[in-house]
Order: structure tokens, then sequence, then C-alpha cells
């Protein structure tokens, strides 16, 4: 039995070696074939890539990203391309990239390598921001065949479409100021949520961000196309939309602002949430804190950045604010609008950041009624005015500070959290894990439940009942 059992065990181990080799010789064959149909014509009539090839996405960063991959991904997928998990043995991988700390850097490349380990004959198109700015760097990791820019990322199917090349494609030419449409509907077949680009760039220029240098001045997405993807969003089954862009408070078109794009996609008697992604606390208008108050479809959630309390520090960061202007916004909203999620972000070790300057940042988030903070460690950028000041903060201080406001963001949490226990709220599933069934209230309260009903992509009526770590229990109604 023993010796019938290890004779097994062998079979099972060539068979999977045998199918790995068979899987990368067809690979190769179809990218080979691909550069033969590349080669039989001049550089002016090259022939489209095989749409056999198999193609795989990743998103790092922002909420805008991912809705740019959606774009880009359903652009393929409705010209036939087989889109496989980046787990999976691909023939392309497009990785959309984000700069806005160094561990984006680093995600980027501990990709790269991942792929190369275990899909050796994929061709790696590297897209977005990333792209935009380090290109040289990039172009010097293995197995990269693409180098796109922001200005150029959403055309890459006509990109890949001119051939596999010999040789690395770089394309990061200066990012236009002017409006914007987009063609495809950001489709996302992994998610129940949606999000919606409104809105592309910035003009603050804040001291320690390259996002201009990457994304290029600020400039806004024509309305009716907007609302055109909407509406084919909500069509298609996302029940909740997220705006989403890199300045989303200064969106203007034409006679056309942020409020507008709220009231038109409210109109949509469909979909059944809004929700607006992270917004500056100087471009809220007063009319957009009125409509999340009175109508029950727009999410009450606001994720205002802060980034210090510090008003030397915020000084030095060319920030538009006094810490005591964003307070008095803050605690404006949550009186208007008692039970809504308020987030923010702050940035830790910011060049000469004192002690005193720190502890400002964090009798300030103590106080104010936020629910949460994303807590970022300083990273230089290469573009950044920032990295030109010499006052740097100690790694181990930034450290320990990052600690502390984490855990502080913890406790703000359970506190927020805690006061609905016993409240019955609307709960959108997402994705069943771990026995629960998982979903989100429009207050960005994070809910489980235990159900034999299949509860995807439906809102239901829960009763909060605990807290569990950083999510809430409850039983449906």
């Amino acid at each position: 039995m023993a010796n019938f059992i290890r004779g097994r065990l062998n079979w099972n181990f060539f068979r999977v070696i045998f199918v790995r080799l068979s899987d990368l010789k067809k690979a190769k064959q179809r990218l080979e074939s691909g550069i033969e149909m590349n080669n039989a014509h001049s550089a002016h009539t090259q022939a489209p890539a095989d749409k056999a090839l198999r193609v795989a996405f990743y998103t790092f960063g922002c909420r805008l990203n991912q809705a740019e991959t959606a774009i880009i991904e359903q652009s393929f997928r409705q010209q036939g391309y087989r889109i496989v998990d980046v787990r999976e043995p691909a023939d392309v991988v497009v990785i959309n990239t984000c700069t806005v700390t160094e561990n984006g850097d680093a995600d980027t490349r501990r990709l790269i390598h991942r792929v190369v380990r275990t899909n050796p004959s994929a061709r790696i198109a590297l897209v977005g921001c990333q792209a935009q700015v380090q290109r040289d760097r990039l172009l010097e990791m293995p197995n990269v065949y693409w180098v796109v820019g922001n200005a150029e990322k959403m055309e890459f199917l006509s990109i890949l479409q001119e051939g596999i090349p010999e040789t690395p494609v770089v394309r990061t030419p200066t990012i236009p100021r002017t409006p914007f449409t987009i063609p495809v509907a950001g489709l996302d077949t992994r998610h129940t949520r949606a999000n919606l680009k409104i809105q592309d760039g910035c003009d603050f220029f804040c001291s320690f961000c390259e996002i201009p240098f990457a994304r290029g001045r600020a400039r806004s997405r024509e309305f009716q196309d907007i609302i055109r993807e909407a509406r084919e969003l909500v069509r298609a089954g996302h029940h909740e939309l997220v705006l989403t862009g890199i300045n989303i408070g200064t969106y203007s078109d034409g006679d056309k602002q942020l409020v507008d794009v709220v009231e038109a996609l409210l109109s949509i008697p469909e979909l059944w949430r809004l929700r607006i992604s992270s917004i500056e606390p100087t471009t809220i208008p007063d009319a957009l804190v009125e409509l999340m108050q009175s109508h029950e479809r727009f999410c009450r959630h606001l994720h205002v950045p802060l980034q210090s309390g510090s008003n030397r520090i915020l000084a030095r960061m060319k920030r538009k604010y006094t810490a005591e202007e964003f307070a008095e916004f803050i605690w404006r909203v949550h009186q208007q609008i008692p039970e809504v999620c308020l987030g923010t972000d702050v940035i830790v070790g910011f060049p000469g950041e004192t002690d005193d300057d720190f502890e400002e940042t964090y009798r300030l988030l103590k106080e104010l009624p936020l629910a949460y903070f994303h807590v970022f460690r300083y990273s230089e950028r290469d573009h950044a005015p920032s990295r030109r000041y010499a006052d740097k903060v100690d790694r181990e201080v930034i450290i320990e500070r990052s600690a502390r406001l984490r855990e502080l963001s913890a406790r703000k949490r359970r506190l927020y959290y805690q006061q609905f226990i016993g409240k019955t709220e609307r709960v959108l599933f997402e994705q069943k894990k771990g026995g629960f069934w998982i979903g989100l209230t429009d207050t960005y309260i994070r809910v489980k439940v235990q159900s034999d009903q299949d509860l995807h992509n439906r809102l239901m009526s829960v009763r909060l009942t605990g807290v569990e770590d950083q999510m809430m229990t409850g039983i449906i109604l």
C-alpha cells in the first residue's frame, strides 16, 4: 500500500509539472505568434495583437485607480480578450501603479518579481502614476514591455493592438488640461459598489505631494458623460456608486458643480446609494452637507483629509486651512447630521514635526467627532518640494507616533460603532467570508451576519447587536 501511495504521489507531481510546462509552452507560442505578426509588417502597419492572449489586471492605490482599471478591463472584455486573475498564467499583466507613498513604489516592485517568478513568460505593462514620473526606474524591472503614463493609460488596448513589442514601449506625454469623456462604462465584476470617475488632477500643490506631476492639473469630466455611465452601471446591477477623483470638490463643467452632479445622480430611481470619496475640506459647499442631511440615498459619510493638527506644520505643507477652521467644519457637520461617519487622513513625521506639533495633532484627533483616520508615515517624493527640507524626523520616532495614532483610531471607531448597538440600519451586502455575509451601512460601518440566504448585492434591514474588532454584528429583520 505504501508503494502504491508513493507511486500515486510521484505521478501527481509529474502531472502537475507537465501541465505547468504545457501552459508555458502555449503562452510562448501565442506571444511568438504576436511577435511574428508584428515583424511581418512595417512600423506603420503593425498587426493587432492576438485576442486569444490572456490578460490580467492588478490595481494599487486609490479608488480613482480602481475606477480606471475597471474601465480599461471592460474595454478589453468588450473586444473579446480573455481576462484572468493575476495569480493565473497570463500572457500580459497590466499593473495600474500608485506613487503617493514609497510603499506604493515597493508594492509595484514586489508584484513584478512575483509575476516573473510564477509566470516567467508574461509581458508586463506598468500604467498610471508611477509610470508617469518614474519611467526610467521601471524600465529596469524584468519583463516590463510597456510603461504608459496617465495621459494615455486609458488607451492601453489600442497600444497593445499595435503588437507585442520587441523593445519596451514608453508613452508618458504631458497630460492635457481639457475636459474629458470616458466611452466605456467601468463595470466592476468583482465588487457590488462601482467607482465613478468625475474628475482628475489637482492644482493645490501641497508640499508633500507629487500628484499634480503624476496626474496633471485639475480637469473635470463632461457632465452628461457622467450621467450616461452612471445609468449604465446601475443597469448592470451596481446599486451603490462612489464618486471618485483626485480633488472632486473642484469639479466644474460649464455651470455644473459637484452638487449638480450629486443631485442628477440621486434622481436615477434604480440607484440605491450614492457615496463620495475623499474630499478636501475647503471644497465642500454647505449645499452638499444639506443634501446629505435631507436625502436618504446620499450616504452619511465624509472622508476629509486633515494631514496635521499643527498650524505650523499645515503651513509648511501648504494646506489651505488652519486646524481651527478644520475643527469648526467637522463639528458643524456632526451637529447637522449627528450619526454621520467622519473620517480623515493624517501624515506622521513631516519634516520639522516636533513632539509639540505631534501632540497638537493627537489632541485634535482625540477631541473631534471622527470615526476613524488613516495614518500615513511621511514619504519623500521626487517631485515634492518637501524633499528639499533638511529637518527630517527620525524613523523610529515616526513609527512610535504612527502606532499611537492607529491605536487612537481603533478606539474611536469602536466608540462610533457602539452608539449604533440596538439600532436598525440598512446594509448592502457584498460577499460571504468565513461563514458570514459582510456588507456596509451608508455610514460606512462594516457589518457581518449569519444567514442561509444568498445576500449578495442585496439591501437588507439589520438590527446591529455588537462590536467585534473593526466590525459590527447584526441580525437580519
